[in-house]
C-alpha cells in the first residue's frame, strides 16, 4: 500500500509539472506576438472593453507585463468589436492591423503604426469593408516581396461560407491595390461554418498557413486548429489530411487563432483558449506551445508548453488610487466612458445619466474577492460590481444609509435587497465573494476588518458575460447626472 501510494504521489507530480498554464492569464483573445529586438510583445482582443487592445512584454514568451494599449482613446471611424490585432514589425516600423466596427456599417480591416510598440499608435483608418464584414486581416511577403493582405470574409454571419482572401498592399499600408483573390475556404466537415485567424509562416520553401475554424466562443465551444500549405502565397493551397493539428486537451477547450514566432531557435505558437473550469467567466486566455516540421513538410504541435514561473495563481492586488494616471489593470466600456477625477489618493466617478458607471479589471480564475473601501454621500451610490458589460452585471452599492444590491439582466434591473447601514464611519467596505464562477455573495463592514454578511437568495448569474467577452470585477457609481462617488481604495484576490 505504501508503494502504491509512493507511485500515484509521483504520478500526481509528474502531471501537475506537465500540465500547460496560461502564459497571460484572463481575458486575452486572439493573441499576436512579435520580437523586437531581445523583447517580444503580445496584443489581444479587447472587444467591447476600452482602452483599445493592451499590450504586454517579455524576455522569454512566459512571463509578461502590460506596458499599455494599442487605442488608450480608441479611433474615430469605429465604434464597438474591438478584435484580433495583429501585430507586425517591419523595416523599423510596428504596424497592426485590427478588426473594429464600423460607424453605420460593419465589421472592417483597419491599420495603425508606431515607431514603437509601447506606441503611440497613429490610425490610418479601415483597409477593406465587405457588406457582410471583414475580419482578421493578416501581413505577409509573397515569394517576390511584395506586401499582401490576408482577411476573412465575415460569411458565418449571414450563414453563407467564410472565404479567406488576399489581396496587395502598397507599402504605405494606406490602401489595398489589385484585384483579391480567394485563398481557401471553409470547406471540410471539422471546420463547421467558418475559417478564420489566419497566421502565415515561411519553412522550407513553402508557405504554411494556420488557422483557426467552428465555433470560437463560450461552453459550447467547437474551435480547434488547422494547417494548410502551399509553394506560393497566391496557390494553390492544401489542407492537411489529417487536420485538426490542435484541439481540445487536458485543462483546455477550443484552441485556436494565435501566431507563430522563434525563441531561443525553436518553434512557439502564442494562441488562447478557455480553461475547462473557468470556461466563458474567465474568457480565452493565452497560451504558448512548442511546434515543429516533419520530414513530409507538414507541421506538427510537440508536447513542450511554456510557463510562467513570476505569476502566483492566489494573489492580491491592491489599487489606492494615489498614482497620477489610472492603473493599466482597469477597464471601462467603449459605450460609456468614466468621467473620473484621481485626488487625494481617491478616485471621483463622475455621474453623467442614468446608467451604471464602472470601472473593472479581467478576472482569472473561479474564486476569488473584491474589496472596495467608498466614502458614502448622501444620494450617490458606490460599490462593487461583477460586469459582462452594459447590460448584464450585478453590484452591491452604498450611500450614507443605505445598500443596495441589484441585479441587471438584458438592460432590466431587479433590486435583491436593500440593507440599513448599522453603525456610523467616514469609509464603508463593501465586499463581494465569488466561488465556483458564480456562487456570489456580499458583505459590508464600517472599519474594514468584521465584515456582515448581506443576506439575499442566490442570485443565478450564469447568464454573465456575452459570448465573446469575459467578466471583470471593479468599482461602480450610479445616481443622477452631475453627482460624485467617491472612491478610495479596491483590493482584488485571486483565491
Amino acid at each position: 500500500m505504501k508503494r502504491l501510494s509512493i507511485s500515484v504521489l509521483l504520478l500526481a507530480l509528474v502531471h501537475i509539472v506537465a500540465a500547460q498554464q496560461a502564459v497571460i492569464r484572463g481575458d486575452f483573445a486572439d493573441p499576436s506576438v512579435i520580437q523586437v529586438g531581445d523583447t517580444y510583445y503580445a496584443a489581444g482582443t479587447s472587444s467591447n472593453w476600452a482602452p483599445g487592445f493592451p499590450v504586454f512584454k517579455s524576455k522569454d514568451l512566459k512571463n509578461w507585463e502590460q506596458t499599455g494599449s494599442i487605442f488608450p482613446d480608441l479611433t474615430s471611424w469605429a465604434d464597438f468589436y474591438y478584435w484580433a490585432p495583429e501585430l507586425n514589425y517591419d523595416n523599423g516600423k510596428v504596424y497592426v492591423y485590427y478588426t473594429a466596427h464600423k460607424k453605420g456599417g460593419n465589421l472592417c480591416v483597419g491599420v495603425a503604426s508606431a515607431d514603437s510598440p509601447e506606441g503611440p499608435f497613429k490610425d490610418h483608418g479601415p483597409l477593406v469593408c465587405q457588406e457582410v464584414g471583414s475580419i482578421d486581416g493578416f501581413p505577409i511577403r509573397d515569394e517576390n516581396n511584395k506586401l499582401h493582405l490576408i482577411w476573412k470574409e465575415d460569411g458565418n454571419s449571414v450563414n453563407k461560407p467564410t472565404p479567406i482572401w488576399i489581396q496587395e498592399i502598397n507599402e504605405e499600408r494606406t490602401a489595398l491595390i489589385g484585384e483579391k483573390k480567394e485563398l481557401f475556404r471553409n470547406d471540410t466537415p471539422w471546420e463547421a461554418n467558418l475559417v478564420e485567424g489566419v497566421s502565415v509562416i515561411k519553412n522550407n520553401g513553402y508557405f504554411y498557413s494556420i488557422y483557426a475554424a467552428a465555433g470560437c466562443c463560450g461552453p459550447g465551444c467547437t474551435y480547434a486548429t488547422g494547417i494548410a500549405r502551399s509553394k506560393s502565397l497566391m496557390g494553390p493551397w492544401e489542407k492537411y489530411s489529417g487536420n485538426p493539428i490542435l484541439a481540445g486537451q487536458g485543462d483546455w477547450m477550443c484552441p485556436g487563432h494565435g501566431t507563430a514566432v522563434t525563441y531561443n531557435g525553436k518553434n512557439y505558437f502564442m494562441y488562447h483558449a478557455y480553461d475547462r473550469s473557468s470556461n466563458k467567466y474567465t474568457g480565452r486566455q493565452a497560451l504558448v506551445r512548442g511546434f515543429e516540421f516533419t520530414s513530409d513538410n507538414w507541421l506538427r504541435f510537440t508536447d513542450e508548453y511554456l510557463t510562467p514561473t513570476n505569476l502566483p495563481k492566489q494573489y492580491t492586488v491592491t489599487d489606492t488610487f494615489d498614482k497620477g494616471k489610472l492603473d493599466l489593470q482597469w477597464n471601462w466600456s467603449v459605450f460609456n466612458k468614466p468621467d473620473f477625477e484621481l485626488k487625494n489618493g481617491r478616485i471621483g466617478l463622475q455621474i453623467k445619466d442614468d446608467r451604471e458607471l464602472y470601472i473593472a479589471r479581467k478576472i482569472d480564475g473561479p474564486n476569488y474577492e473584491a474589496t472596495v473601501e467608498t466614502l458614502p454621500s448622501k444620494s450617490a451610490l458606490a460599490g462593487v460590481a461583477l460586469v459582462g458589460d452594459d447590460k448584464n452585471l450585478i453590484y452591491a452599492a452604498a450611500k450614507q444609509d443605505s445598500i443596495h444590491i441589484t441585479l441587471v439582466k438584458d438592460g432590466a434591473r431587479s433590486s435583491l435587497g436593500k440593507f440599513p447601514v448599522k453603525g456610523k464611519g467616514k469609509q464603508l467596505f463593501l465586499k463581494m465573494n465569488v466561488k465556483n464562477n458564480t456562487d456570489i455573495s456580499f458583505s459590508y463592514s464600517i472599519k474594514g476588518s468584521e465584515f456582515t454578511a448581506l443576506k439575499i437568495a442566490a442570485p443565478d448569474i450564469t447568464f454573465l458575460p456575452p459570448w465573446d467577452r469575459a467578466l471583470r470585477a471593479g468599482v461602480l457609481a450610479k445616481g443622477v447626472q452631475g453627482e460624485v462617488a467617491v472612491i478610495e481604495s479596491f483590493k482584488f484576490e485571486s483565491k
